[in-house]
């Protein structure tokens, strides 16, 4: 039953889902109960056989069916919007209301526009069917500062990180890496270490993102030209917000990162997917050499 719905609504919708052998008999034994003014909007599962007195009273107790929300990989709190759009009462255009509100997410959720993909840690949530936006937002909300626990938080102290920090790194480790998350502790390793040197991240992903070319197969010297806070090769430190929304595994990649003196990393030349690191300029730049001619050699630009 939807959110506003009358008594009238909800009996017209039942009685053409065609699912009660004596509709008549429901209808006459709910309003004997009282059901008219005590139905809770909701989802609610009719098993097959049930009698009007069983669905009477599981009406009646407004034990909902929840609806079960997934997502991962997933780049922006737009697309988040969208799955749970699909899956509750309340419509995706609704959420992203509240998601474009500054005021709403600065006094509400603790983030800005910026920040905010840091707020949604990807996983599988119980909802019920008519959880409002609010509520969503706020669920989301409660589930970040469960994940960030005691023992995640010192560990980001430890790196002289924040939580939303972790968060912005992990999805450039994530953007860097998206085939091989074996491979993210190392990445992530090599990304403080660049920060500790104050040197700057170099990280593709982010120039992308600042050309919102996300798809971008090669990045060339024009590129990183651009004049964005997310363009790494112009600006040292971390940029404004997390590129993606990262999953959690890549959060702990951060938190937990591989000890080793690796600065650099390329793609391996036999385009698989995974990367060569170096600790020097010059292994670097025999490295890049080599995929790039890969590159060239199968005509991708």
């Amino acid at each position: 039953m939807r959110t506003h719905s009358t008594w009238q609504d909800f009996c017209y919708a039942l009685d053409s889902a065609d699912v009660l052998t004596d509709f008549k008999l429901f209808k006459d034994f709910a309003e004997w109960k009282g059901l008219p003014t005590k139905l809770k909007p909701g989802r609610y599962r009719l098993q097959p056989g049930m009698t009007s007195r069983q669905i009477v009273n599981l009406l009646l107790s407004g034990s909902q069916t929840p609806v079960k929300l997934t997502f991962h990989y997933v780049r922006t709190p737009w697309e988040v919007a969208g799955k749970a759009g699909r899956k509750l009462e309340t419509d995706s255009a609704t959420i992203a209301r509240f998601l474009n509100d500054s005021v709403f997410i600065a006094s509400q959720l603790g983030f800005t526009k910026a920040t905010l993909p840091a707020l949604f840690i990807p996983n599988t949530y119980e909802f019920y069917w008519n959880t409002s936006a609010e509520q969503f937002l706020a669920r989301m909300k409660q589930e970040y500062e469960r994940f960030w626990t005691p023992t995640r938080r010192a560990q980001a102290d430890s790196l002289k990180l924040s939580p939303v920090d972790v968060a912005i790194l992990a999805s450039i480790v994530q953007a860097e890496q998206a085939r091989f998350p074996d491979e993210w502790p190392v990445i992530a390793g090599l990304y403080l270490n660049r920060l500790r040197r104050d040197m700057p991240l170099e990280s593709d992903p982010t120039v992308k993102f600042a050309w919102n070319d996300p798809g971008l197969q090669r990045v060339y010297h024009y590129h990183l030209k651009i004049d964005s806070p997310y363009n790494t090769y112009k600006y040292k430190g971390l940029p404004p917000g997390p590129i993606l929304i990262p999953e959690p595994r890549a959060i702990d990649a951060v938190l937990n990162p591989a000890k080793h003196d690796y600065l650099y990393m390329c793609a391996k030349d036999d385009l698989s997917g995974r990367h060569n690191f170096a600790t020097h300029p010059a292994a670097h730049a025999r490295n890049a050499r080599a995929y790039h001619k890969a590159l060239n050699r199968l005509n991708i630009h």
